[in-house]
């Protein structure tokens, strides 16, 4: 049985992975909004007022009981959100991981960081045994990511997503809960990242 936990406030060394907020709307523009970070999403670029409605039905959604998700805003040391980040609960203890950043801020280790976070709250916290990933085939930066967070490879899913008037394929990706244990080497949520290199980029999943 996964727990509920609400509200959720992880802290990394740089990041805080928190829930979302109505003030984070402008914020979550540069995300939705811009076509270069939406054309790795499984959804077209949004308008302000179509962020306005979701952005709401988010904040909602994240104080039902049980939870469906954990879709939580990623903020910077000024807690201005510069992304997003999302684990889906699903059957028999499992979980999807997905995840977002603004285009200023790709490059700059942020990505591990969040995904790590995020991670671990999933297996230490929730205590789910399995999380996937999809991305993009053309999508390297998160398959790197991905690959580095310990992920394995489980296949293509063909025309998984219709996106920016088309059907696009989609790479699979899973990590087990003790495969995450060694890949940390025991780290557990003591609110700092694992220690591995976090020079990594990604655009999204």
């Amino acid at each position: 049985m996964v727990i509920a936990v609400f509200p959720v406030l992880i802290a990394g060394p740089s990041l805080t992975l928190r829930e979302f907020r109505t003030d984070d709307l402008d914020a979550s523009m540069a995300v939705v909004g811009d076509p270069e970070v939406t054309q790795s999403l499984s959804f077209d670029t949004r308008s302000r007022a179509d962020q306005a409605e979701l952005l709401a039905k988010d904040i909602a959604r994240a104080q039902i009981k049980p939870r469906p998700d954990y879709y939580l805003a990623v903020a910077n040391s000024a807690d201005i959100l510069i992304g997003f980040i999302r684990i889906g609960l699903g059957r028999d203890n499992s979980g999807e991981l997905g995840y977002a950043l603004r285009r200023e801020d790709w490059g700059k280790g942020y990505a591990i960081e969040a995904t790590s976070l995020m991670l671990d709250f999933g297996f230490g916290t929730l205590h789910l045994h399995r999380i996937q990933a999809a991305c993009g085939p053309h999508n390297r930066a998160s398959q790197r990511l991905l690959a580095r967070l310990g992920f394995t490879p489980e296949g293509r899913i063909r025309d998984h997503v219709f996106t920016n008037g088309a059907w696009r394929d989609s790479l699979l990706y899973s990590i087990l809960d003790h495969e995450w244990d060694v890949q940390c080497g025991g780290w557990r949520g003591d609110g700092v990242t694992p220690p591995q290199d976090s020079s990594s980029s990604t655009r999204s999943a």
